[in-house]
């Protein structure tokens, strides 16, 4: 682990917005304050832009699109293998300002380096590959051209919980398909992003192609933007509430959407399968991040023959796990991101032992300085228990036991929230069944890992619209548009 003094580190960073290639204060000089969750501490002040301050960055953006969709591809794809380089070489700051501000251990904070890297690298590929198409029509009297033209400016919203990669996961694919881009980045987490958008700028991205604008009041500094008619996309990773209610805004301007919503991933353990893998397996995918994923596994399904057998081992590892600064060597589980985040774990927790659920490790936050909640294993009798149900986006895990097939894809299947499933068996036959029959994006088979740039990452009913990511993610930034000319 690098030596990394975090207060020389945050000291580079910039605090300000940037709009049409200017380094700016907010237009009423207003900032907001970013706080460290494991010290509660200050980080720094960085600049709130005003609704004036969001319209700039559109204004810019608007006038960057033409010349930019205009660039050749290769210069474009240039630019993000630029990018990639230079994020790799700031590997250490990266690690640092996201330990920092969100409170991962920096182990995973450098896999996050990698893992946002790669868009840049992965769209950096693509950009030169945004190809159409030519045929003729089955009744031979019209040739079909088909062309790829970028969607128009784009206002990117992203998460706190994973502040390089939602940003490069978005803006990379948007500047490969040739659209210009403003970045709203999270209110807690924002000094990853500005340091990311400081690396575009020094690989030359041109004035007005990206902007970011940190708010604490956004929806007041967006809703302008959504409501003109200039603005061509939104793209959302966030809460299903918050997307519901941007949809009905970017309705107005009938706006290309892409929405990351909620998840509540169900993880389905059969009789058959490899206990101490899937055990593993359930180790990983609920903890990274102290469990503050959208695909993160969220409500563990384990068939009634295993049961015990899983929960034990589940609960042993969970409670050998280290608690603490993210900065510090050797811890597993750093803090939640905020107050109100930890308040809201806490709440869940409570209300599914009152539902009864039996606490078997964890359950009550640390008595420390700091937003720390510690890994948590409940066994719960009933199906409809809260943490069943909600999407409790922290270190606490449920597992319920089912008896059939049949009645685990019923249960997995009853949420509003399609985005990620695992699945643990040997038996092929049943893997094909449940790929067909569980209403989710993705599913991960006998895996804890299906996150990859080369991936297509989205989901189905609430929990979104389009996907992030392999090649379908270009696509979300490109119109296709049909030339018919008739054949002689």
């Amino acid at each position: 682990m690098a030596n990394i003094k975090v207060d020389e580190v945050i000291g580079r960073v910039p605090t300000r917005l940037y709009v049409n290639g200017e380094w700016r204060d907010s237009s009423n000089g207003e900032t907001f304050t970013v706080i460290n969750p494991a010290t509660e501490e200050k980080l720094a002040d960085v600049a709130s832009a005003t609704p004036e301050d969001g319209m700039a960055a559109l204004d810019a953006a608007v006038a960057a699109q033409r010349e930019w969709a205009r660039t050749p591809s290769r210069k474009r794809a240039q630019i993000l293998w630029d990018a990639f380089d230079r994020v790799v070489e700031l590997k250490d700051d990266f690690a640092a300002v996201m330990t920092a501000e969100m409170g991962k251990p920096l182990d995973q904070a450098y896999g996050e380096v990698a893992y946002g890297a790669e868009f840049l690298r992965w769209f950096a590929e693509g950009a030169t590959r945004t190809m159409g198409n030519c045929y003729p029509t089955p009744e031979g009297n019209i040739q079909v051209v088909t062309i790829k033209r970028p969607v128009g400016p784009c206002l990117l919203v992203t998460p706190w919980n994973f502040p390089l990669a939602m940003a490069t996961r978005k803006v990379a694919p948007a500047l490969a398909a040739g659209c210009t881009t403003i970045l709203k980045p999270a209110e807690a987490t924002p000094l990853t992003s500005l340091l990311f958008v400081r690396v575009l700028e020094e690989v030359g991205v041109p004035r007005g192609v990206v902007n970011i604008v940190p708010t604490s009041s956004t929806p007041a500094m967006t809703g302008p933007m959504i409501q003109d008619s200039r603005l061509r996309k939104l793209s959302f990773t966030g809460s299903t509430q918050v997307g519901r209610a941007l949809l009905r805004e970017a309705a107005q301007n009938v706006l290309r959407t892409s929405m990351e919503l909620g998840g509540l991933a169900p993880f389905i353990v059969f009789e058959d399968a490899d206990i101490d893998l899937a055990v593993k397996a359930a180790l990983a995918t609920k903890m990274r991040n102290m469990g503050e994923a959208c695909n993160a596994a969220s409500r563990f399904y384990v068939h009634e023959s295993v049961a015990k057998e899983f929960t034990q081992k589940f609960a042993a590892g969970m409670s050998k796990m280290v608690v603490g600064n993210g900065m510090e060597e050797g811890v597993d589980v750093g803090p939640i991101v905020s107050a109100r985040q930890l308040a809201s774990v806490e709440e869940l927790v409570e209300k599914s032992v009152a539902a009864g659920a039996k606490i078997e490790v964890g359950g009550k936050r640390l008595d420390q300085p700091g937003f720390f909640f510690p890994p948590t294993v409940l066994t719960v009798e009933g199906a409809d228990n809260p943490l069943l149900e909600e999407e409790v986006f922290g270190p606490v895990a449920p597992v319920y036991s089912f008896a059939s097939e049949e009645e685990v894809v019923e249960l997995a299947n009853k949420s509003q929230f399609g985005l990620a499933g695992y699945v643990y068996t040997k038996d092929m036959q049943r893997i094909i069944r449940l790929g067909e029959e569980l209403e989710v994006g993705m599913i991960g088979v006998n895996s804890g890992t299906i996150s990859n740039a080369a991936a297509p990452f989205g989901g189905v009913k609430a929990s979104g619209l389009g996907r992030e990511g392999g090649v379908e993610g270009i696509e979300e930034y490109l119109e296709t548009i049909y030339l018919g000319t008739p054949r002689a």
